[in-house]
């Protein structure tokens, strides 16, 4: 049977886009390399967080099926790309997951068909790397097929923005190309924004997680130096945003974390590597936001000596290590790399998270503390790195002997500091 859609990748970006495909009506199939996501998913079951189980048996019952055949993809009227982008050992692009499905859609595709790449990459990869693979087939892009960029802007979490309502960004290899992935998007999303090609799309996304992942940077290398100044820098943030107009609030922590910020800037710094200098901005907010978790031990260190306590040999509890609050999506959690650093040096690590009940780094587990009020009564210090609404900051700060706060939000107690 022919399908509207063929999503390629069922994650965090593709299976939200795939249930408000199928909710505007459109036939809709899933194509996945992992088993486990399809049999999943066939038998009802959802395995990301912004997708409920409701949803995908809506899902079936709308006709979406799940599959690991690629040759779904020549039936099919469009095909959207969301595989993910990661680093290489290297630190820089791992387009190897994007060549693999582009691949495939190759040897299955057809005249007239639509193909969209979502992942996030560096511009001119739409061109150079996915349009080439597509090509193989014989056919030629905007004469034969359709071929375009729609930067995905998922925001796990989120209960306000979706797939339906989050503007759209559409730019296609040429104009012929995006009117029909605009036709498509438009289908099911509220508002589709026209860009004036594929690099100009692939370059909106990595703007705005440039931007953030500067400012990130800005906030955290000032909490480092404001604890040394003796000044409140959540209050004074909180006192700057007051102004109406030119000022946006960003806060620090103890890192950063998802799929967004700590990879994607790394795009941008590659393509701007290839004209010969750096893109020193991003490279130096990747400098400070990877030492914040380092940062958050020596801030540990400190709090355990003023209480005449070594970190060798304390009981440390983890209170969140999921990378965003009220989520329970770890990637690239700032957790982690402090969990890590923690047990190098001689510390004793738990944690609590409502979100995970199962945790491990470098392959070795942590022990979980089911009993919140308990774990802290027993641990020598207590780390907030995710305030997840869930928890109760006067009971947590109640209970705690220390209290090292990397999100500015817990009471002001005498055995409490902020980052």
């Amino acid at each position: 049977m022919r399908s509207d859609l063929v999503v390629i990748g069922l994650g965090y970006v593709g299976l939200p886009l795939a249930l408000e495909a199928c909710r505007s009506g459109l036939t809709v199939t899933g194509l996945d390399r992992d088993a486990e996501t399809v049999a999943r998913l066939t038998a009802g079951t959802s395995h990301i967080g912004d997708v409920a189980d409701d949803e995908v048996a809506a899902m079936r019952a709308a006709g979406f099926t799940a599959t690991a055949d690629e040759g779904v993809l020549a039936d099919a009227a469009a095909v959207v790309v969301c595989v993910p982008t990661p680093l290489s050992a290297h630190s820089g692009p791992d387009l190897a997951m994007v060549e693999a499905a582009c691949a495939a859609v190759s040897r299955q595709l057809r005249p007239g068909t639509l193909v969209v790449l979502e992942s996030t990459t560096y511009p001119g990869t739409t061109d150079e790397v996915v349009r080439p693979i597509l090509e193989r087939s014989g056919l030629r892009a905007g004469t034969d097929f359709h071929l375009a960029f729609s930067p995905e802007r998922v925001d796990p979490g989120n209960k306000h923005f979706g797939i339906k309502n989050t503007p759209k960004i559409v730019g296609g290899y040429t104009p012929d190309c995006t009117a029909a992935a605009c036709a498509l998007y438009g289908k099911f999303v509220d508002t589709v924004v026209q860009a004036g090609g594929t690099r100009e799309a692939e370059m909106a996304k990595l703007i705005e997680n440039t931007y953030r992942h500067v400012n990130i940077a800005l906030v955290n290398e000032m909490a480092v130096f404001c604890h040394e100044l003796g000044i409140d820098l959540w209050d004074a943030i909180a006192c700057a945003s007051t102004k109406p107009f030119g000022f946006q609030a960003f806060r620090p922590g103890p890192g950063v974390g998802g799929h967004c910020i700590p990879i994607d800037p790394n795009y941008l710094a590659h393509k701007v590597r290839t004209l010969g200098y750096p893109f020193r901005m991003v490279e130096l907010a990747q400098e400070i936001n990877t030492r914040m978790p380092r940062y958050v031990v020596e801030r540990a260190q400190q709090l355990l000596d003023r209480a005449g306590k070594t970190l060798s040999g304390a009981r440390v509890l983890l209170l969140g290590v999921t990378y965003k609050a009220d989520v329970a999506d770890q990637r690239e959690t700032s957790a982690r790399p402090v969990a890590r650093r923690l047990r190098a040096l001689g510390a004793h690590v738990a944690f609590h998270d409502p979100y995970v009940s199962q945790w491990e780094v470098d392959g070795a587990p942590v022990s979980a503390a089911p009993d919140l009020p308990q774990a802290l009564m027993e641990a020598d210090l207590v780390i907030l790195l995710q305030q997840h609404r869930c928890y109760d900051l006067d009971e947590i700060a109640h209970h705690a002997p220390l209290l090292l706060d990397t999100r500015g939000s817990a009471p002001a107690r005498a055995h409490v500091e902020l980052l």
